[in-house]
């Protein structure tokens, strides 16, 4: 057996933590999940401060935050910067096999040994999508084949259950509604569908004559139940090959899902707390008490350096010059710390430009241009008395808004200095795709020019986000 841990990112695309049984949802989502979470620490405090998957996703695998990564944008234009190092690359360089499944072409993925793709979309003709037993095909035999070296392994599993279209199979689909999905009388879904710049989208995963917004949440929730069934495989696998104790597990979300929330309708843009927040659990027994739900706040850039520490690499890493912007969580495991930063910068390039400040009582948002939604351009939220963020108080307490942005532009300067440089937020031109327009004048504007199209260009916005379209 190797001496180091083998390591193993359970990576999942647009996974609300709110909608996980183990993090408090009155529905059982997530009854594997919620076991597995019994053998280790789950933290409940976890964000992912840049919006969506690109920047997520870049934070997750260097260790760095946005000033670090310069990657903000969906469309990230360019490559990941030659000199910050991946997790990849790291762990190949301490002797590890190195394998991605169903995550090629994005930045921060490079420096793999292998890659792996499988079917991870499917739309409503072609009925219901089995994308997790699609990975868990191509990553079981891939296990074994790991297994069977006489090296350590880190293997990064990119779920893409539940992101959209959410159509899980059988009987996943019923689990969670028992209903008329296209009950005449029920309106709810009849502003999703008349919003012009995705409804082309909506309409290639949802059945014909839908118009009960219910049924779609409940689609979500079954896709999630019906994913945490297949990693339970995962966890099979691992425990009869012997090596489930040796492998470090990390269950991370990238960002988590509008619903019907906000009037942003099942996507994964918006910077409010529903895709913020994210679930984090994990296990690798003696070193990573059982059973420990940890309170303290913490970010995607918290993770590389975790796992660094808990494979016993964290020494050997700093020796090697590499630098983070996160830090292990296991001071938190350990109680040595009681929370990371408590308040930090928020952004958004997906298919609005937005950034804010977020502490733990309040949220404060600030549109850098106008968005397809017709949103104001400031907005503030009072975290403690209107956790769903339903009440904008920016035109009520403007003293708030004034000191919040009065520390987000300091931290702004600071890191700026810090890195050499400037905040890539107002770097990212075209970040919308419309090549040659520049920042957008006007929302009606935005929401004329933005188009999300038919399922075909939304998979080949996901599977080459850097590239310019």
């Amino acid at each position: 057996m190797p001496k180091n841990p083998n390591i193993l990112l359970i990576a999942i695309d647009s996974i609300r933590a709110d909608h996980m049984s183990c993090y408090g949802y009155d529905r059982l989502t997530t009854p594997y999940i919620d076991r597995f979470a019994q053998g280790g620490a789950l933290f409940e405090n976890t964000f992912s401060p840049h919006i969506p998957t690109t920047p997520a996703y870049a934070s997750m695998l260097t260790g760095l935050d946005c000033f670090g990564t310069q990657v903000v944008a969906l469309r990230h234009q360019g490559p990941l910067r030659a000199e910050v190092p991946t997790a990849a690359e790291i762990f190949r360089r301490y002797g590890y096999n190195t394998t991605c499944v169903g995550f090629p072409g994005n930045p921060s993925s490079r420096g793999f040994d292998n890659y792996i793709e499988y079917a991870g979309w499917g739309s409503f003709a072609q009925g219901r999508s089995t994308k997790a037993q699609n990975l868990n095909d191509v990553t079981l035999p891939e296990l074994e084949r790991l297994d069977a070296e006489d090296k350590p392994w880190f293997v990064m599993l990119r779920h893409m259950d539940p992101h959209a279209p959410y159509l899980p199979p059988a009987p996943y689909e019923r689990m969670f509604y028992h209903g008329d999905e296209c009950d005449p009388n029920n309106r709810s879904m009849d502003p999703v569908l008349e919003f012009k710049p995705f409804a082309t989208f909506y309409k290639s995963w949802m059945p014909p004559g839908i118009s009960d917004k219910d049924y779609i949440i409940a689609q979500y929730d079954g896709a999630i139940a019906y994913m945490d069934a297949c990693i339970q495989s995962i966890f099979t696998a691992l425990d009869s090959m012997g090596i489930a104790d040796n492998t470090i597990i990390a269950l991370n979300g990238d960002h988590g899902e509008t619903l019907y929330d906000h009037e942003l309708w099942f996507d994964h843009h918006g910077i409010f707390d529903n895709v913020l927040h994210v679930p984090l659990i994990i296990r690798y027994p003696g070193a990573v008490p059982a059973g420990q739900r940890v309170s303290g706040f913490n970010q995607h850039k918290d993770l590389l350096p975790t796992l660094l520490d808990l494979a016993g690499l964290a020494d050997q890493a700093e020796t090697d010059g590499h630098q983070f912007d996160g830090e292990s969580l296991m001071a938190m495991v350990k109680g040595d710390a009681a929370s990371f930063d408590s308040e930090f910068y928020i952004s958004e390039c997906t298919w609005m430009r937005k950034h804010g400040w977020r502490t733990p009582g309040w949220k404060l948002m600030i549109a850098l241009e106008p968005d397809f939604h017709f949103k104001p351009e400031v907005e503030l939220f009072n975290l403690v008395e209107d956790p769903n963020e339903d009440h904008n108080l920016a035109d009520e307490r403007p003293d708030v808004v004034a000191a919040l942005r009065e520390r987000m532009e300091a931290w702004i300067v600071k890191r700026e200095a810090e890195t050499g440089f400037t905040n890539p937020m107002l770097t990212q031109g075209d970040w919308h795709g419309a090549k040659g327009m520049g920042a957008f004048k006007t929302s009606q504007q935005a929401y004329d020019t933005l188009y999300l199209g038919d399922l075909d260009r939304a998979i080949k916005l996901q599977a080459q986000s850097r590239e310019e379209e």
